[in-house]
């Protein structure tokens, strides 16, 4: 009997603090750097990564600024350069880029966002369904570069929260119910039959996850 390929593990890394966090739906808008508080968050998650114990194959980032520094410290500390793959993006929002929540949510549009997500197109940009195909594709990808390895790898919110949805054969449309923190981590070892959510969202200990 041929014996079955080891597991990859991915550490996915939301993308530390900017000053408009929670403010802005800012997307792919270029210019969106790291506050201090940001950067700060990223050494701790490149501290928590690095004692993890584990052997990091890659380190992998959106190619978004805020993403791009926050993978820096992580590979800085695993001994590793950060590779920039498109598919760890954030969603393409389209002209509500860089627009105030504020002003977002009195929107009609807005209560689908939240409720009928996987029904919804920014106006000009992607659906949500596009970005969580996007995403898992990458992660799939990725995987299989790297089989049997961990690797690391920073996005953003939305797209993590898919792919915890798909991991999880949750719908879409419920996938607002997840958290993902800035400098967050959630693992997902990705095997033979599937992925396994290992951590979501986790600011704590990663040494204590069993890797079977």
């Amino acid at each position: 009997m041929p014996s079955r390929p080891r597991p990859t593990l991915m550490l996915f890394v939301r993308h530390g603090l900017t000053p408009t966090t929670g403010v802005e739906l800012y997307g792919r808008r270029p210019g969106v750097h790291l506050c201090e508080a940001g950067q700060q968050q990223a050494a701790r998650a490149a501290e928590r990564i690095a004692a993890g114990g584990r052997q990091v194959a890659a380190v992998y980032a959106s190619p978004l600024e805020r993403a791009q520094q926050t993978a820096g410290p992580i590979a800085k500390a695993l001994g590793r350069r950060v590779r920039t793959h498109e598919g760890l993006n954030e969603a393409d929002m389209g002209t509500w880029t860089g627009r105030r929540l504020a002003e977002l949510s009195k929107l009609a549009a807005w209560s689908q966002v939240q409720r009928y997500p996987s029904g919804f197109c920014f106006p000009g940009g992607e659906t949500f369904r596009q970005m969580q195909v996007r995403i898992c594709a990458a992660a799939t990808e990725l995987a299989a570069r790297h089989r049997g390895a961990t690797v690391v790898a920073v996005s953003h919110a939305d797209p993590i929260k898919a792919l915890v949805a798909d991991a999880m054969g949750t719908h879409l449309d419920l996938f607002q119910r997840l958290v993902v923190s800035p400098c967050s981590v959630t693992a997902i070892l990705y095997g033979a039959d599937g992925p396994t959510v290992l951590a979501a969202n986790s600011t704590a200990d990663l040494t204590a996850w069993a890797v079977a």
